[in-house]
């Protein structure tokens, strides 16, 4: 296997490289420095590209070209969470480039790998430098390299891993919170395990399967987001026809400076536009440069509240988690949610939701559990809530695996896509409401309390196991003994807001409900302006979720 990878040489590769993910996705696991017990990128990995090699294993005497193809299918619909779904993407890429080929010499290898991270770049909205994109990038440049200089595939792919390894060290400093924890990026560390694995094979070294049993780890917290506070009275929204000169980017910084919760959406021929602000008058006039306006809509965010989600707290008798059978008559929406807990799976139907995808914290579905749903719902446009930050990728890539159209709503939280589909308005476009619905989403407060899966020092901050964690918005506030002391701190955080109107306490199982009324009391002693409902969600890890708007 010196300059030549036919069929059956690359399906054995992928086999033995989800042999050694498998075996060590405990150890990707803890490469996540965040305590709470709710990340899983070796699991995420593990299940993505076994999902390939299930298939694998069950074929012969097909091209490279096939064997890759099938591979990169696989692990599309296998992808879960965000690392999994990146590794589907970087053997995606892979596969065109040796689409119709038998097998392929070092340089048709070293340009498949190279088109796999382009593909992989592509999906990504902000790329971010120390994360498995930037691992698989010098591998593939090295790859290119080596093929070119020597033609010989061994030395090829040892320089790749080389790279690899190279690359995954220095995204210890490449990521304050990896320098911090003193420890490498997990989605790098894992595609380092693929390669190593594809080199073993080409050396004829093999690599037994081993079953290791999933259990929740850590989560990486790089992408944690900063979610805007609602600081302002009156949602505005309109839109504009293009027959101006203004430039839509020159409003958008304008309603920056006036109001919160921006989004302008250029369609060339019109744009549309959603702001919340104190002065809509002033960013109607400032749309006006741009050309004449249509569908104005300005409504009093403080006086104006739906009661939809305001239910019993009681918990339901008759948990709803199974997804509705195909509906015979076509309707114009649909709605497919990911959410865990019987509580919150009934409020989500509540509100309109067909299918609710058991999933979320320590459990991302795949994207053909998705793809499922979406097919079960028989509707000409379907909206996808994923609830969860490392769910949205996967989500994304049911869109080219059905002929239906899809909508991903990116919601982060199940606070957010409560939010979100309370804003939904059946007499609307699809793209106007999936506007509105990020809008909507992206103005929610979301507070949490969970606990350390485990001993850690998380920003100079020394976390036992079986402390109590408040999160703000996917960030460590506060960890203690005492669950108590930890949801006053995160009351008060969260009333300091003075602009907010209305909280909701989602409490988790084996919470009473006594306990998630104390929570009320809390906000009520810091805040009797505002209103608020206590529901029983039933989520598991996080005992309360807590949304503030």
């Amino acid at each position: 296997m010196e300059n030549y990878i036919d069929g059956a040489a690359f399906r054995q590769m992928v086999i033995q490289a989800a042999y050694a993910v498998e075996a060590r996705k405990k150890e990707l696991n803890d490469l996540n420095v965040f305590p709470v017990p709710d990340g899983d990128t070796g699991i995420n990995m593990s299940a993505t590209i076994n999902a390939a090699a299930r298939e694998l294993e069950k074929s012969e005497g097909e091209t490279l070209g096939e064997v890759a193809d099938k591979a990169a299918m696989c692990m599309l619909r296998g992808a879960r969470g965000n690392s999994g779904v990146i590794t589907s993407l970087l053997f995606r890429g892979f596969s065109k480039r040796v689409k119709g080929l038998d097998g392929g010499d070092a340089l048709v290898i070293a340009e498949a790998l190279r088109e796999g991270v382009d593909a992989a770049y592509k999906a990504v909205m902000r790329p971010a430098e120390g994360t498995i994109l930037t691992v698989s990038m010098k591998a593939a440049q090295a790859a290119v390299e080596a093929a070119k200089a020597t033609g010989n595939l061994r030395v090829t792919f040892s320089s790749a891993s080389d790279a690899a390894k190279r690359a995954l060290a220095e995204t210890t400093q490449q990521n304050p919170v990896l320098k911090k924890a003193g420890v490498v990026d997990a989605g790098g560390a894992g595609y380092v395990i693929i390669l190593d694995a594809m080199l073993a094979y080409m050396r004829g070294e093999s690599i037994a399967r081993t079953v290791v049993e999933d259990a929740p780890s850590d989560t990486n917290p790089f992408d944690a987001f900063d979610t805007e506070e609602i600081n302002f009275t009156y949602c505005t929204e309109f839109i504009i026809d293009r027959s101006g000169a203004g430039n839509p980017a020159d409003l958008r910084a304008f309603l920056e400076t006036i109001g919160d919760c921006v989004v302008v959406v250029d369609d060339d021929e019109i744009v549309k536009v959603h702001v919340h602000t104190n002065n809509p008058g002033q960013a109607i006039e400032k749309a006006l440069e741009l050309g004449s306006l249509d569908r104005i809509k300005i409504e009093n965010m403080k006086i104006q509240h739906t009661q939809k989600v305001i239910s019993s707290p009681k918990p339901p008798e008759i948990p709803t988690a199974e997804p509705a059978p195909v509906s015979e008559e076509e309707k114009p929406y649909g709605f497919v949610a990911v959410a865990a807990g019987d509580g919150l799976h009934n409020i989500f139907r509540d509100l309109g939701v067909d299918v609710v995808v058991d999933g979320g914290q320590t459990m991302n579905p795949s994207t053909d559990d998705l793809l499922h749903a979406v097919e079960s719902v028989n509707a000409k446009v379907t909206f996808i809530l994923p609830n969860n930050k490392n769910i949205i990728m996967a989500a994304q890539q049911v869109a080219p695996l059905t002929d239906r159209k899809i909508l991903v709503v990116q919601t982060k939280t199940v606070s957010e896509g409560i939010s979100a589909m309370l804003s939904f308005d059946a007499d609307t476009t699809p793209d106007e409401n999936l506007m509105a619905m990020e809008a909507a989403a992206s103005c929610v407060n979301t507070g949490e309390i969970t606990y350390a899966a485990r001993d850690s020092v998380y920003e100079d901050r020394k976390i036992r196991e079986g402390d109590t964690l408040a999160l703000l918005n996917g960030k460590l506030l506060d960890a203690g003994r005492r669950q108590s002391d930890v949801l006053k701190r995160l009351t008060r955080e969260m009333s300091r807001n003075r602009d907010i109107s209305y909280v909701t306490v989602l409490y988790g199982e084996g919470v009473e409900e006594s306990a998630a009324q104390e929570v009320r009391e809390l906000f009520e002693k810091e805040r009797k302006d505002v209103e608020v409902a206590v529901i029983y969600g039933g989520q598991p890890v996080y005992y309360y979720i807590i949304s503030a708007e």
